[in-house]
């Protein structure tokens, strides 16, 4: 149990580890440095945390790997649809019950995601109904990114009007101020520029910090 007055950290996924990091945790576990790339392919490239799908892995090893390297972080509460079924708002709730939002909207020529940072924020802008609810937690890089991965599948599946399709941009414009989570923040920015299998290989041009001004941070 954590103690009083503070929450538990979230199970330890492979999107918070260091490339370096992620082979040694599948060394811990008994299997080929080899591993930790495959699983990074299946995450950031195909999209998926499903050992089923990852056959190329050894069937012995596939789902004691995905267990303990890619656990459930986001589970979908609720899910509200509008024009005609292009956006799509999501309600999430973390490994300790708490929620976030993020926010799919299909265009013409693009898709783009908003996507939270943290549970909650403590800045209190009075135009924000988020800021009034005050700060719960920050969210770890792997919460963030899997906004986004589950987004991604989602669009590639076709599950959004339009048929199958692709995420084009981000926008940290969710719940949250973006600088007050810095770190987690960059990391996962990260993983969304760098190239397969580090990341989503995105364009740093298609990724927007939205933020009300944190000076230290913006320097």
């Amino acid at each position: 149990m954590a103690p009083r007055g503070r929450r538990p950290k979230p199970p330890r996924h492979l999107v918070d580890l260091a490339p370096e990091e992620r082979v040694a945790a599948v060394e811990e576990l008994g299997h080929s440095p080899l591993r930790a790339k495959q699983l990074a392919t299946h995450y950031f490239t195909h999209l998926t945390t499903d050992p089923e799908r990852m056959t190329d892995l050894p069937a012995a090893g596939r789902t004691e790997l995905a267990e303990a390297l890619l656990p459930s972080l986001l589970s979908p509460v609720r899910t509200l649809q509008a024009d005609k079924g292009a956006t799509v708002k999501t309600l999430w709730r973390l490994f300790d019950g708490v929620s976030v939002e993020s926010v799919l909207m299909r265009y013409p020529n693009r898709a783009t995601l908003c996507i939270s940072s943290q549970v909650g924020c403590g800045m209190a802008c009075p135009f924000c109904a988020t800021g009034q609810l005050g700060l719960t937690r920050n969210l770890s890089v792997a919460e963030v990114v899997e906004q986004v991965r589950m987004a991604a599948a989602s669009l590639e599946a076709g599950e959004v009007a339009g048929g199958p399709g692709r995420l084009s941009n981000i926008v940290f414009m969710g719940m949250g101020e973006p600088l007050a989570n810095y770190k987690a923040v960059i990391g996962a920015v990260r993983r969304f520029v760098d190239p397969a299998p580090s990341g989503f290989g995105m364009s740093a041009r298609n990724v927007t910090v939205s933020t009300v001004g944190l000076v230290p941070a913006i320097d």
